[in-house]
Order: structure tokens, then sequence, then C-alpha cells
């Protein structure tokens, strides 16, 4: 069984994700689950790092690691080995350009793909959402200092069909999503703060954490962008966005 979590957003140590998180741990079918978290987006900073481990360990029951990447003291091979030992994988937020770039100099993207095969539970929130899918509308450049940057496509590694949009209910970001899609001609997936998308092989279904977030199928359909809401948060559909 092939698992993914996309969750759109949403702060992780202050539990607003937590009935999502439950959901993640519950997957890997594990008693104590070996949780890997990977804080490469957000520049691995110590905080975040600390409050994975006070809620995937100290309340959710999981054996804590960390992959570290930035700091220069991971071979390919300590990464390689870090992935394969975990049960379930949480990707961080932050710059997902910079993430992904700095996984295929350590082969992550590589072994990222293996555990997905294995039937390790992936899981993510923003960047660490965007990654799992074709590609994702990105706030990348926002992490420069410019103030004139504007939201770009980056490549994700393409375990899910369709361009990814998390944060969908934060300030302009529909509105660019949707000129996105319909300057590229193709569809996405949409995913608010406090929602998630949980795929099972080819099916999905719809989390929240909170009852007002939502997700949706952004539709390219003869030169314009159909909106239909995502409400399977119950029983599993087939995942067909082309």
């Amino acid at each position: 069984m092939k698992h993914i979590f996309a969750i759109g957003g949403g702060e992780l140590v202050d539990l607003e994700t937590l009935e999502i998180d439950k959901k993640i741990v519950e997957a890997t079918g594990v008693e104590t689950p070996n949780a890997l978290f990977i804080p490469t987006a957000s520049g691995e900073p110590e905080g975040y790092v600390e409050g994975f481990k006070a809620v995937y360990g100290d309340k959710l029951g999981c054996n804590t690691d960390v992959l570290y990447l930035l700091q220069g003291k991971t071979s390919e091979k300590q990464a390689y080995e870090k992935i394969m030992h975990a049960d379930l994988i949480y990707v961080g937020g932050g710059n997902t350009k910079m993430m992904m770039e700095t996984w295929k100099k350590y082969g992550v993207d590589r072994s990222l793909k293996e555990a997905y095969s294995k039937g390790k539970v992936l899981a993510g929130l923003s960047a660490g959402s965007i990654c799992w899918f074709e590609s994702g509308h990105s706030d990348s450049l926002s992490f420069d200092g410019n103030q004139e940057w504007v939201y770009i496509k980056v490549e994700g590694l393409g375990l899910l069909k369709g361009i990814h949009c998390p944060h969908f209910n934060e300030s302009n970001r529909e509105a660019d999503f949707v000129t996105k899609l319909s300057d590229i001609k193709i569809s996405g997936i949409a995913i608010d703060n406090n929602c998630a998308i949980e795929f099972v092989d080819n099916k999905f279904r719809v989390l929240k954490s909170d009852v007002n977030a939502k997700a949706y199928l952004m539709q390219y359909v003869d030169g314009t962008i159909e909106k239909h809401e995502l409400t399977n948060h119950e029983a599993f559909e087939t995942y067909e966005i082309y």
C-alpha cells in the first residue's frame, strides 16, 4: 500500500493540524513508528525540529529523528539510511525550490521515491505537500527578500499527478493559481490551511482539522478553470485529475 498525506498548511507546533497528524501516525500500522522529520525547506531551525518532536514524539508516541542536510554533516549514504529506517517521513514547509535542489545533491529525491515504493507513509505541509506532486504553485522567491517576488511553478517528485497549491485560502493564492493553470493548460489540486488529502494507491479522501477548511480539484476544461470542492471525507474515491 502506497500512502501520502498532503497538508495545505497550518501550525504544527500549535496543534492546528493535530487531527490530521493522528491519522498520519495511524496509517503506519506500527505501535511505535519511527518518524523522520525533513526540515530542509525552512532552513532546519531548531524551534521547528523541537516542535515536531513534541507533537510526533511526546504527544503521538513516535520515535523521532531528523534529517539535516544544510549543515554539511550528512552523507548521501547516511541520508538514505535514515529514510529507509523510517516508517513515517514528514517534510516541513518553507522554500520548495531550495529544498528540491538540496535533495538532488544528496539523492534524497531518489530515496523518497524508493521509500514510497516500499510503502512508507509520506506526509508534509506546504512545501512538504508540494513535493509529492508533479509540480507546485510556490512562493519560493519570497524567501530571497525581494519585495517584487511572484509565485512560480516548482517541479516536485511526481508521485502524484497534477500541480498543487497549498495555503489556498491565504491572500491572493487562488487568483494567481487560476492564472497559472490557464497559462500552462493543466489541472491542479488546491488545499486550504488545516485541511489535507490522504492518498492511498490511486484513491483519496479529504481530512480536516478545521471544519471550514476545504480542498478543491481545479480542472482545466476547454480553456477555462472549473473549481470543484472535494467532499469525500469518509469513503475513498479514485484519483483522476486529467
